[in-house]
């Protein structure tokens, strides 16, 4: 139908006409009137046509139905946006190897106390960023070009913050996916998660030429001279080992481990009844392939979980200048992680961020 027949008057019946006097030049003018109005509106159309097609290119139509206008990217975030997981891993590696965690906007200030601690021991060159969204990404690089990389799907961040949510599982069911393609590409790499600290240079604990190494995310004091091999099972039917800390050479049984592990993760998938993590998929990765895979459970002198370090003060005096890397776990929450590395003098960002390669974030 065309516009002008949407203005089309009704035919006029002088019989019914409640006023057949009416001057002939009104009549006239109705039709002039309506002229003008037809062609009004194929002007608006006209002009709505022109603006929706120079825009276009930035509409975006999100699942929830509504429009969303997005600038143009700037040629700084085209670049990164096409930045990939090959070109990141080959620029930072060095002898073959990179330090990887995997961040959120959100944890930017655990990024940066981590980076802190890690330059410290002269290791951060080989510090690779997987970022969750594009402000990580883009921050992250504006200050520390080529140290990170983002690899789609890009989720919500938002909904990956609180421990044991879904959006927390669909966060965390990523990591060996990640950790399978950089093994892929022949690299050995170290996963960390950032509310952690280095005290310590982590590399020489790494001895033989195991697939893949661990630390134990129990409590419970080991002495000193513990096995390095993996724990036997505990009341689950599985062993307890943390899935923070993981070093991991790109041989076929550590390839099989992030299988398996990914394959335990549809397995033992998120529910309301059970708010599953990653961790238990690893550990019965782990369990179902210890007879396939050379394993390597690092000591817990130098390697605690949070559940020792934090809380207990007899067994850090024992161990001291054992300590390599802390793990700020058994606590859920940024503040009160934030104010047990405060506590413990591990909060190294209020003092020291000008040790980062990233700087203050503030």
């Amino acid at each position: 139908m065309s516009s002008a027949s949407l203005h089309q008057r009704p035919l006029h019946n002088p019989l019914t006409d409640p006023n057949p006097l009416s001057p002939p030049s009104s009549q006239t003018s109705q039709k002039s009137t309506s002229f003008l109005q037809s062609r009004t509106t194929l002007l608006l159309l006209l002009s709505l046509l022109v603006i929706v097609g120079v825009f276009y290119p930035y509409i975006q139509f999100p699942q929830n139905g509504f429009l969303s206008y997005t600038s143009k990217p700037s040629p700084f975030e085209s670049k990164w946006r096409d930045y990939s997981l090959s070109k990141a891993a080959a620029f930072v590696a060095k002898n073959n190897s990179l330090i990887v965690c995997i961040v959120s906007e959100a944890y930017l200030p655990f990024l940066n106390n981590w980076l802190i601690s890690i330059v410290r021991q002269k290791h951060h060159d080989k510090v690779l960023v997987i970022a969750e969204d594009y402000a990580t990404l883009f921050k992250v690089n504006e200050r520390w070009p080529g140290h990170a990389v983002i690899i789609p799907p890009v989720l919500e961040s938002q909904a990956a913050h609180k421990f044991g949510s879904q959006g927390f599982f669909n966060f965390t069911s990523r990591r060996p996916r990640h950790l399978l393609q950089i093994l892929e590409l022949g690299y050995n790499v170290m996963y960390n998660d950032v509310d952690m600290v280095w005290l310590g240079d982590p590399f020489p604990y790494l001895e033989g030429k195991h697939d893949i190494y661990f630390m134990d995310d129990m409590a419970a004091v080991k002495p000193l001279n513990h096995s390095h091999g993996l724990p036997p099972p505990g009341k689950k039917g599985r062993p307890y080992i943390c899935s923070c800390m993981i070093y991991a050479r790109p041989t076929n049984g550590a390839k099989l481990i992030m299988k398996k592990w990914i394959e335990e993760m549809q397995i033992q998938s998120w529910s309301r009844a059970k708010k599953s993590n990653d961790q238990p998929a690893f550990n019965w990765a782990l369990n179902k392939t210890v007879e396939q895979v050379d394993m390597y459970l690092l000591p817990q002198s130098g390697f605690p979980t949070g559940g020792l370090y934090f809380r207990n003060k007899t067994w850090v005096k024992e161990t001291k200048g054992m300590h390599v890397i802390i793990h700020n776990n058994y606590i859920v929450g940024f503040e009160k992680k934030t104010k047990r590395f405060r506590d413990y003098g591990l909060w190294l960002v209020d003092d020291f961020s000008s040790e980062s390669p990233l700087g203050r974030l503030d």
